[in-house]
């Protein structure tokens, strides 16, 4: 049998780096150029001569950027903690109860996953008109608090429990609300953990919807604030763009580095169900 040449074995891994520097190469530059000052900004070299850390002084003391980050983070904070509870108790109760039109709400739910969410932005904002949400926090908050994908997403899970497990902690006294938490609830933990990760970077990076009910800019989130910045009175401040840019993503690197597990094992197990 002929003996592959040495090059072939290390050709996936040069592929793979070279991927890699291509997906990573729009960061960088963003890192970098965050940290040029404005004389050297337009300088094709990655590695700043002169590097500088005044641009993300500027970021907070010449514009409400803070403001915008602290939105952000009880946006993201608010829905992803009531995703996770109310789509679990949903599930929950679609997977072990039994009543009339149960099958009926259930396909509801998921038919609202066949609607594209720029349909749902006019519903949305009349609503938000009709009850005086707009440019408000709750305005923001109600279209995300709960979904029908982690609706979806839990009752296949929570199906999985055993009914004997929920019938013994009744035997025992338990009330519902106590097997909810206490013997369901720790069985999906995964898949909760799961929800969290992907409920907290949607809401995160949302854009559409908080730009269309945002109008003044002590409400804005991140995303919008950056589209602000491109179009207002920084646009040509490429240096200051790309410093709320490298800071808007700073935590949604901290979430994959510190759950890279949990959301690896959410995809498998969603993928698996």
């Amino acid at each position: 049998m002929k003996k592959k040449h040495p090059i072939w074995r290390f050709m996936p891994y040069l592929l793979l780096t070279a991927g890699a520097l291509i997906v990573l190469f729009p960061f960088i530059w963003m890192v970098s150029t965050s940290l040029k000052p404005p004389a050297d900004i337009y300088s094709l070299s990655i590695i700043p001569e002169n590097p500088t850390l005044e641009n993300y002084t500027r970021i907070f003391t010449d514009t409400m950027f803070g403001r915008w980050m602290i939105n952000s983070i009880v946006i993201a904070v608010i829905t992803t903690i009531s995703v996770c509870f109310f789509d679990t108790l949903v599930g929950y109760i679609l997977a072990k109860f039994k009543f009339i039109g149960k099958t009926l709400i259930f396909v509801a739910i998921l038919s609202t996953l066949m609607v594209p969410t720029e349909m749902l932005i006019i519903p949305w904002y009349l609503m938000s008109a009709e009850l005086g949400w707009t440019d408000s926090y709750w305005g923001l908050l109600f279209p995300g608090l709960m979904t029908g994908f982690g609706v979806f997403l839990m009752k296949q899970f929570l199906e999985s429990i055993p009914d004997d497990l929920l019938h013994a902690a009744r035997v025992d006294g338990m009330g519902e609300l106590g097997i909810f938490f206490k013997v369901a609830v720790p069985q999906v933990w995964p898949a909760i953990s799961a929800l969290f990760i992907f409920s907290f970077l949607s809401n995160w990076n949302a854009f559409l919807w908080p730009l269309i009910v945002a109008q003044s800019q002590e409400v804005f989130t991140l995303p919008v604030g950056l589209a602000y910045f491109a179009s207002g009175e920084f646009e040509s401040r490429w240096e200051l763009i790309m410093a709320g840019a490298t800071i808007t993503a700073i935590p949604l690197i901290l979430v994959f580095l510190l759950l890279q597990r949990h959301i690896i094992k959410g995809i498998v197990l969603t993928g698996m169900k």
